[in-house]
């Protein structure tokens, strides 16, 4: 099997640390196949059996095609003759692996990320800060607006974020919304004071409150799609241009284009173009080579000019250049990368960048691998 890795090991004990994605990749050229070699059916794939510390995973090459099996941590092999015993039962304590590092993704589990239209004039509000201070922080108090006696103790402080919209068609997708920090409610009242336990950004007035929740990392296997999904970056947290591993990134296909938890896209590195345009030449050449002489290629930005040639198309099927030009070619797009959604709404999904090879750009086209 090709998919294989050259040094895959017969045998790997699971550490303490470990990422499904990083094990999967000690036998796997291409991770997301985990799923076909483990032999997996959907209902697995969504569900699937965890994976713990000290657990034995087998790779079996004996068959038709390779396979893998798990041998829980302390379990003895059937084939194995052992001597019965006294013997310590060993119950696992520590939590399954993940799929992707939990300390990456966590922050963005327990927030909303995208809310729809008005939601945010709905929310309750910071109104002003102790001792009139333009920006506050963890220990410092703040007064809210909108707080009643019985609701939650614990909130999250967000601030309205920029609006997501459809490079192609225009359409507005979702409104983000910024984590900035966390805060404790000390006094419900007209206004309520609240306490800032924690702050990532500074904290405003006008900052917003929305209830605190708890984040449950999802058990998912990594897997491609089923069906050809293309969409493409729209932002990027924490950065206006530089997208790099574990990077954050929003993309515009959701669970209404079939998007699911655990799959993997690969990141497209659009093709530049190549304009061609007539140079001045010498005479004498120009009538020894006149086909190969005079020629001037240069990247430029995408031409729009309907005689351009996009790569692996027939140059004779385009319309002949206009006068003084030669055709423009648009060079192929390549892979930059590998992201794995891992949050989905409607119209938007959330995805980590697990590898980068080229640079990667809000803008560039995420598909299915």
């Amino acid at each position: 099997m090709n998919d294989l890795q050259a040094d895959a090991p017969s045998e790997y004990t699971v550490q303490k640390g470990d990422t499904l994605w990083a094990i999967s990749g000690k036998f796997l050229k291409e991770p997301w196949k985990w799923p076909q070699i483990w032999q997996m059916n959907r209902d697995q794939i969504k569900n699937p059996h965890l994976i713990y510390p000290g657990d034995i995973i087998r790779l079996d090459r004996s068959g038709a095609y390779p396979s893998l099996s798990l041998i829980a941590g302390g379990a003895i092999p059937a084939d194995a003759v052992v001597r019965l015993e006294p013997r310590t039962r060993v119950q696992p304590l520590s939590t399954a692996v993940p799929t992707i590092p939990g300390s990456a993704i966590g922050p963005f589990l327990s927030q909303p990320l995208i809310v729809d239209p008005g939601v945010m004039d709905t929310l309750p509000r910071i109104v002003a800060t102790e001792e009139e201070r333009v920006i506050v922080g963890a220990g410092n108090t703040a007064y809210v607006m909108g707080l009643r006696a019985g609701d939650a103790v614990n909130w999250q402080i967000f601030r309205p974020g920029e609006t997501l919209t459809d490079p192609d068609t225009g359409e507005v997708l979702g409104f983000e919304a910024i984590h900035v920090g966390d805060a404790r409610v000390k006094r419900f009242g007209s206004p309520s004071t609240i306490e800032v336990t924690r702050a990532r950004q500074e904290i405003n007035q006008d900052d917003r409150l929305m209830p605190a929740r708890e984040a449950t990392f999802p058990s998912y296997v990594p897997r491609a799609p089923d069906k050809p999904i293309k969409g493409v970056i729209l932002a990027v947290r924490g950065s206006v241009s530089d997208i790099a591993q574990y990077s954050i990134v929003a993309i515009n296909r959701g669970s209404r284009d079939g998007v699911e938890i655990g799959h993997v896209l690969a990141t497209m590195r659009s093709g530049e173009y190549l304009s061609g345009t007539r140079s001045s030449r010498p005479p004498l050449i120009a009538d020894l080579l006149p086909n190969l002489t005079g020629m001037k290629f240069e990247v430029t930005p995408n031409p729009v000019v309907k005689d351009t040639v996009v790569a692996g198309q027939d140059p004779e099927a385009t319309p002949m250049p206009t006068e003084g030009r030669y055709r423009s070619y648009k060079l192929p797009d390549e892979r930059s990368g590998l992201l794995i959604v891992f949050r989905t709404f409607e119209k938007i999904s959330y995805g980590m960048i697990l590898k980068s090879v080229r640079p990667i750009s809000v803008g560039d086209v995420v598909q299915t691998p």
